[in-house]
């Protein structure tokens, strides 16, 4: 699984539309889900997500987690995140989930994440989604599991 974390100020995914998800200052992350992910996985990346350290503390440092700084999170599945660019002009997509897999990852991603307390939307998976956003610093991290 890929998750490209990025700390914002707001943003917000809309289909066909109409705004479906909209967060304030917190964590937007697109999601990839790949093949072989599983339970293990998404209690690794999810345990990375909520603690990885991205907010300033007193002293403007990054070392305050999204948990501690009570921020929202808006997770947005993304399968072109598993794409191998390695070579030539095409993206390959041969590591990525099925779309039933990838959907019930995600879905079980979004379920536990709920479980830990931050504010959490979602994008609708598989749809033709509208991502806005106010990247805050900008601080942007890829972080797999």
């Amino acid at each position: 699984m890929k998750a490209l974390l990025q700390r914002v100020s707001r943003a917000s995914v809309t289909v066909a539309d109409q705004c479906i998800a909209q967060i304030d200052a917190g964590l937007l992350v697109l999601i990839g889900v790949e093949r072989e992910d599983d339970d293990a996985t998404i209690d690794k990346i999810l345990h990375r997500l909520t603690h990885y350290r991205v907010f300033s503390d007193e002293n403007g440092r990054m070392n305050v987690n999204l948990l501690d700084h009570g921020g929202d999170l808006l997770l947005v599945s993304q399968f072109t995140l598993v794409a191998d660019t390695s070579r030539g002009l095409r993206p390959g997509f041969s590591q990525g989930a099925t779309p039933e897999h990838g959907k019930a990852i995600f879905e079980r991603l979004v379920e536990k994440a709920r479980t830990l307390g931050p504010r959490v939307e979602t994008g609708e998976f598989g749809a033709d989604m509208q991502v806005e956003l106010i990247n805050d610093g900008p601080v942007t991290f890829m972080l797999e599991a």
